[in-house]
């Protein structure tokens, strides 16, 4: 654990989140936590006159599978430098017709179809069941979308969150399953973040950013090169955001508890923990 707090505030995207006017950095930092490296090397900052730790969520390169991501390290890094929230920018594709491309949207829930991702720190002589019943601090969620709305930024708040394997895309019959079933969106990364996030007691708040209408509206099949057009007009959004809600964060509540649902969720009695399990979630168990 770090011995001092190098940053509270902690954001996970792409490329255009740290490359910002406003951003000064201060320094990378590399991180090694027990469950490997991270996605990238952490960049720490100042926005707005508060400091802030930015994690390519990709790596700078762009160079990992959504499944590839190792999730556990990015959120055991962050932890570990002093990080109480996180901010999770994402591209979605929109399973609705008024969820634009360009929209955000701050969800309220998730379904996650993921296979085989590792998405908690229990296991290996610790169990644990943290509530998900409210996957997110809707309280930072709420001011995000308040402070967007204040912008101009055409964004809805609530709504289900479908996180997909991928790397491919949806086909025709699983896009009009999902919408059958009255999800919203649909990504590849955020149902991950926010199971960890939740075990390592962090405050977490989404916001999806529409790329697409995923491949059910006919004419308007995704593929990467729209993806990639519409994710540059957002960046400059989401980067507009960030700037007015950063400052905001420390004084913004959390009805969840969300740092208090670790420490209750566990069944297995500390006497019991074996030893190199519990020295790899110390962090988690105890910070």
């Amino acid at each position: 654990m770090a011995n001092k707090v190098l940053a509270e505030i902690g954001v996970i995207g792409g490329t255009g989140l740290y490359a910002m006017q406003e951003l000064k950095i201060l320094k990378e930092i590399k991180v090694k936590t027990p469950f490997g490296d991270p996605s990238d090397k952490i960049i720490l900052g100042t926005l707005s006159g508060i400091k802030v730790a930015f994690l390519p969520r990709h790596g700078r390169k762009h160079a990992m599978l959504p499944g590839e991501i190792n999730q556990r390290a990015n959120m055991w890094a962050l932890k570990s430098i002093g990080v109480k929230t996180i901010i999770s920018a994402s591209a979605v594709g929109s399973l609705k017709e008024e969820l634009a491309p360009t929209h955000f949207v701050f969800p309220d829930q998730f379904v996650d179809q993921t296979k085989g991702r590792p998405s908690t720190f229990f296991g290996n002589g610790i169990v644990g069941h943290v509530p998900l019943a409210e996957p997110f601090c809707m309280d930072i969620s709420d001011m995000m979308y308040a402070e967007a709305k204040k912008l101009g930024i055409v964004c809805h708040k609530g709504g289900t969150y479908c996180c997909m394997e991928g790397p491919g895309f949806s086909t025709k019959a699983e896009s009009h399953f999902h919408r059958a079933m009255g999800y919203d969106i649909i990504g590849m990364t955020m149902a991950t973040e926010a199971k960890l996030a939740r075990e390592a007691g962090l405050h977490y708040a989404p916001v999806s950013l529409v790329t697409d209408y995923d491949c059910w509206k006919e004419g308007e099949e995704v593929n990467q090169h729209k993806v990639s057009e519409t994710v540059h007009a957002n960046v400059e959004n989401i980067r507009r955001l960030l700037v007015k809600a950063i400052p905001l964060v420390a004084k913004t509540g959390c009805r969840n508890g969300c740092p208090t649902f670790t420490k209750n969720s566990l069944l297995t009695h500390k006497e019991n923990f074996p030893a190199k399990t519990y020295a790899k979630l110390k962090l988690i168990l105890e910070g």
